[in-house]
């Protein structure tokens, strides 16, 4: 769990971890020079199982989760930010899956998207969600939520967070993770992804275009990924554009 100023919802996103029927567990508190109480409601958890590291620097998020992992013990990462939170049952029906298919690296599952605003859940997809080796359907759409995600350690040796982003990493590690690995899915709901102003602002947006047009135009020079269209994934970003002058046009007019 990285936290930069994360006290608002930090309660309940811990709290769904200490509640798993899964026992076996640690959680690295990777601290990310936050200013307001996030430490002070951490430490009202005792609980052995909670590691807590702070930075003295502060870190890109992805250089942050690198680092998190780099202090974890155990033979499989998850990923929880300090706004979502996870269903009670989510570790152990992905332990299972893992003793299952022992050679498997890579699990995600299905998830709830839930607005702050209006407290209303929605069910990602009411879709089977995609198994096997899913390169092209991860460039078509993405659909793999961090927080339901349940990765081998083994496989970070090898691969890492680009620290250079700040919103497409986990879509660029798992995009490249996925070109030599199955990835099976849960297709029940585990987790919840919190919505709420923060990460709706405008200036996320400009940066997640920003990133995620830098991001392709890397890696089609990128001969592992010459026999793959982008032609979807262009489409996207063209979407994300005009959402972005739709978005300007909006705050224009209501200052009229």
């Amino acid at each position: 769990m990285n936290c930069h100023n994360g006290e608002k919802y930090l309660k309940k996103s811990i709290r769904s971890i200490i509640s798993q029927t899964y026992k076996n567990w640690e959680l690295i508190f990777f601290n990310n020079k936050s200013s307001d109480k996030s430490k002070y409601f951490f430490d009202t958890f005792k609980e052995p199982r909670f590691k807590y590291f702070e930075s003295k620097l502060f870190y890109s998020l992805y250089e942050a989760r690198n680092l998190a992992i780099s202090k974890a013990k155990g033979k499989f990462i998850c990923f929880l930010d300090t706004d979502d939170w996870w269903e009670k049952k989510k570790l152990k029906k992905q332990i299972n899956l893992f003793n299952k298919f022992p050679n498997l690296k890579f699990i995600y599952s299905n998830y709830f998207v839930y607005h702050q605003s209006s407290k209303e859940k929605k069910i990602f997809s009411n879709k089977f969600l995609p198994e096997g080796f899913l390169t092209q359907k991860l460039l078509n759409i993405y659909f793999i939520g961090l927080g339901t995600v349940m990765i081998k350690k083994k496989l970070f040796k090898k691969k890492k967070f680009n620290k250079r982003y700040n919103i497409i990493g986990d879509f660029d590690l798992f995009l490249n993770i996925s070109k030599n690995n199955i990835i099976k899915c849960i297709q029940e709901p585990l987790a919840y992804y919190r919505i709420h102003s923060n990460n709706l602002s405008s200036l996320r947006l400009d940066l997640y275009i920003r990133e995620i047009s830098q991001w392709v135009k890397i890696i089609k020079k990128n001969k592992d990924f010459k026999k793959y269209s982008f032609f979807r994934f262009q489409l996207f970003i063209y979407k994300l554009k005009v959402k972005k002058i739709l978005n300007s046009v909006g705050s224009i007019l209501q200052n009229v």
